[in-house]
């Protein structure tokens, strides 16, 4: 549908030739020169501008984590299907860093499947404007070279320091085949949309025909902002032409925006579709856009470039790589000018990546990157060393267990009392009570994310000297095996055993009384028959009381017990540093598979192998070579799947 005037649209694409500069630049100190090098521009060495990686000395910053290229260049020259994985990186600093005085956002980089590619659209009617809950992905597709994407990249900055300096998108993507011209689109959501590679379906998609619409009142401010799309032609010679898109209600179009013009576009599932893309641009004058194409002999990176049939070649050909920046405070989707105020907030939560087989705004898409998500810094997670003080008062140190160092982190409590300071990564706290940590991005940002701890008070008890240590939970049969160490075991008179279904109200399972016969350290068992407890959660801890009648209680551990199927998965540790152990436990021998995909959907680790009826383990080393972030486990056998989510850390 497209209901303005010809008049409206000469002027559109008139006013579009004005707002696109197709030669290298520099913006917000960041190289969009069609090379991925810093402190080079134009092939030239010079110092000081950043770009997506590094390959001479200078002032200038690149914005990619690198840490562990050298390692797989080094594997890639001798094992061919390791070729073939996908892997991502994301922004080297933390999320919100001002480096080089400017505002670094976020950044990723990701590697997507070559040759049969398993992240494609199936060939037929998937289009722009559909609902992603009806695009749909064949198990694995060879799709033409020119809409084949190799790799792809994005970084949000401002120009400088503060919230009032403009903000840049960034965006790079290489292709197969450097003939002709290639189309892709750059699409961004406000939902936390997925695509689950096992069904091959997407999923999380928003609540207006598959996407979020914007919202305006009257006098066209926006209310509340929706998906948007940003869509480019490369044609031999440069760019051709890239326009933005926002999803809305086609009435909508009857108001005035105030923040950036409507230029004549809308184009829905269907030409009687409520809901579709409309084409904006700035309500001012000026380039806003900027799109150039790699050179010959460019260099690829630290990660080298794969083609599609394998092959390494050591530069890209010209035209092989393509990059472009958006102004989008110019094109009016700054969300700190739109809505007024959150420094940190953003105009979108999710990116995905996608090529199309024609200049057509509603041709059929081919080959597609996630989606993935950016902004995400890790949300307050608070522990502390004592959560109960017994018999008295005492101190416990409260921490952030994944701090962010460029976050602000508040404390409050109403009920306890704060020892000094109460901002910052750690506190001390000198009484029982709630305590609330409130974290925000940068100072000039509203709370990013809270998290609650709770300091409890027994009267009744008092600390042990001795120590008791290692408790330990498994599943055995129908029972929970619970085991811990104990020193100074002498002065042991007997333990309660204590279980619960919510982790607050406990019961006593039992009690195993010490035995002096054994040695100063001591282990112990304890088993607690959980056949009733089939697919629940149960909760357990130790009492430990002392000859003298003193008591201490362990940290509490956790058991999720196997379903009526007998059959139970766990993974420990997580979160995961570098290597982990997956349990599965069966109740008769068949073979089980294991998969781990990144937040991208890609695969990360893969295995198969026959496992016997009873308790069975994985380990799967080299997480640190992964990139911090939550990946999915899948583990599956004979017609069931288990899925779990874990974390890996630095």
């Amino acid at each position: 549908m497209k209901p303005f005037l010809p008049l409206v649209i000469f002027f559109f694409i008139a006013a579009t030739s004005q707002s696109q500069i197709t030669s290298s630049v520099i913006k917000a100190n960041f190289g969009v020169d069609g090379e991925l090098r810093a402190n080079y521009y134009n092939n030239i060495i010079q110092s000081g501008n950043d770009d997506w990686f590094i390959n001479n000395a200078g002032a200038g910053q690149f914005v990619i984590d690198t840490a562990g290229a050298s390692a797989r260049m080094a594997r890639y020259a001798w094992d061919m299907a390791y070729r073939r994985y996908p892997f991502y990186k994301t922004m080297r600093f933390p999320a919100y860093s001002t480096v080089n005085n400017r505002l670094l956002i976020d950044a990723v980089f990701i590697r997507d499947y070559h040759g049969d590619d398993s992240t494609v659209f199936a060939s037929g009617s998937n289009k722009n404007g559909m609902s992603p809950q009806i695009w749909t992905a064949p198990v694995s597709q060879s799709i033409p070279d020119k809409n084949d994407i190799l790799d792809m990249m994005v970084h949000v900055r401002r120009a400088g320091p503060a919230t009032t300096d403009s903000l840049w998108m960034f965006g790079g993507v290489s292709i197969e085949n450097t003939t002709g011209s290639r189309y892709f689109d750059f699409e961004m959501y406000q939902t936390d949309i997925y695509y689950d590679r096992t069904s091959r379906r997407f999923y999380g998609y928003g609540p207006d025909l598959g996407h979020t619409s914007w919202k305006f009142d009257a006098s066209g401010n926006v209310l509340v902002p929706g998906d948007i799309i940003f869509t480019a032609e490369y044609s031999g010679t440069g760019l051709n032409m890239i326009e933005a898109r926002i999803w809305i209600d086609k009435n909508d179009l009857s108001i005035t925006p105030a923040e950036f013009n409507w230029t004549g576009q809308f184009d829905g599932a269907s030409n009687s579709s409520q809901y579709g893309y409309a084409s904006i641009a700035p309500n001012s004058s000026g380039a806003y856009y900027t799109g150039v194409q790699s050179p010959a002999a460019t260099w690829p990176g630290p990660f080298g470039a794969i083609m599609g049939d394998n092959s390494m070649p050591a530069t890209y050909t010209a035209r092989q790589f393509m990059e472009f920046s958006v102004n989008l405070t110019k094109l009016g989707l700054d969300p700190v000018t739109l809505l007024g105020g959150n420094a940190c907030g953003m105009p979108f939560r999710r990116v995905l990546v996608k090529t199309r087989s024609s200049a057509s705004f509603t041709a059929e898409l081919k080959d597609f990157v996630g989606p993935f998500d950016l902004f995400l810094a890790p949300r307050a997670d608070v522990q502390g060393d004592v959560t109960l003080f017994c018999g008295s008062y005492g101190v416990s140190n409260l921490q952030v267990a994944n701090p962010v160092s460029t976050s602000l982190y508040t404390w409050t409590t109403t009920d306890g009392n704060i020892v000094g300071s109460n901002v910052g990564q750690t506190i001390t706290a000198n009484m029982p009570g709630t305590y609330v940590v409130s974290q925000q991005l940068q100072a000039s940002c509203s709370v990013y994310a809270t998290d609650t701890i709770v300091i409890g008070f027994d009267a009744t008890c008092s600390l042990l000297e001795n120590n008791l240590t290692g408790l330990r939970v498994s599943s055995v049969k129908n029972n929970a095996l619970l085991n811990w160490t104990v020193l100074r075991n002498a002065e042991i008179s007997h333990f309660n055993v204590e279980y619960s279904l919510d982790g607050v109200h406990f019961t006593t399972a039992g009690s195993v009384t010490a035995n002096i016969e054994l040695p100063s350290s001591a282990n112990y068992s304890f088993s607690h028959d959980v056949h009733a407890f089939a697919g629940k959660t149960v909760y357990y801890r130790v009492a430990m009381y002392s000859t003298k009648g003193s008591k201490k209680e362990t940290k509490i551990v956790k058991l999720v017990v196997p379903g009526s199927d007998g059959a139970y998965v766990s993974i420990i540790p997580n979160p995961v540093i570098k290597s982990m152990q997956v349990n599965v436990l069966l109740d008769a021998k068949q073979a089980v598979r294991v998969r781990i995909y990144d937040i991208a959907g890609h695969s990360v680790y893969e295995s198969k192998a026959d496992m016997n009826s009873g308790s069975n383990s994985i380990t799967i080393d080299g997480a640190d070579r992964w990139a911090p972030g939550m990946y999915t486990a899948k583990i599956s056998f004979g017609a069931k799947t288990i899925t779990e989510k874990l974390i890996v850390r630095k």
